[in-house]
């Protein structure tokens, strides 16, 4: 089943999700949160790599309400701007509604175990932090997410498991912006900061325009312990 269609829970439509399961049934769940490319090619490939590893992986279509389908590429500028444009009118507070959504869905999978978390990158990264703050996921995991340091404020009501994967080259989040996040998770048991030296943004991205395979080794390395020891 490569995709099927959630209901959003305000009742404005439904949207459709990248689905890639894994060869035994009663598995974890993982939620995996787009970049601002919509779920494109390596957003599937990312979801095929988790099915690899023994969870069932579901990419629902974040920007759906504004324009359904999109699956851009780093390659053009044009698409580059495009996915910046696409960010700025995406509703996150209703992101988080379509990803909840999405994780109590998951719980009901045929094949699942009724676990359930999320992992996301770039702005999935800023989506995955905020559902640890506002959902009840089992579990979540953000690579490179950004505008973290505004939202440390609500860093008290995380309860489940976080990884963060910080690059420490990202264009997109400045050392000012990495130093407050890291102070602001400092001592916090259920978190765990990891910052990547050398890379930027997108690190864990293959075939991207910031790929390192030795950090995106180490990093996914670390999520799928992570994901292990809690989806089961």
């Amino acid at each position: 089943m490569p995709e099927i269609t959630i209901p959003a829970s305000d009742g404005s439509g439904s949207f459709s999700a990248y689905v890639s399961m894994p060869r035994q049934a009663q598995a974890g769940v993982v939620v995996m949160i787009q970049e601002i490319f919509g779920v494109n090619h390596a957003m599937r490939a990312l979801s095929d790599w988790v099915a690899d590893m023994g969870f069932i992986a579901i990419s629902p279509d974040l920007f759906w309400r504004i324009q359904p389908g999109i699956q851009l590429t780093d390659s053009t500028e044009a698409e580059w701007k495009r996915a910046f444009d696409l960010m700025n009118a995406f509703d996150q507070a209703k992101g988080i509604e379509d990803l909840k959504a999405t994780l109590a869905h998951a719980r009901t999978m045929p094949g699942g175990n009724g676990r359930a978390g999320t992992m996301g990158f770039c702005l999935g990264g800023r989506l995955a932090f905020m559902m640890a703050t506002q959902s009840d996921a089992d579990v979540n995991v953000s690579y490179y997410g950004v505008g973290i340091e505004g939202l440390l404020g609500d860093a008290g009501r995380i309860s489940a498991p976080l990884l963060l994967h910080i690059a420490e080259r990202d264009r997109f989040v400045p050392a000012e912006a990495r130093e407050k996040i890291l102070a602001g998770l400092a001592g916090k048991p259920e978190v765990a900061v990891h910052v990547y030296p050398g890379v930027d943004h997108a690190f864990a991205r293959m075939g991207g325009h910031s790929w390192d395979g030795r950090a995106a080794t180490i990093a996914n390395g670390r999520s799928a312990e992570l994901l292990a020891r809690v989806l089961g």
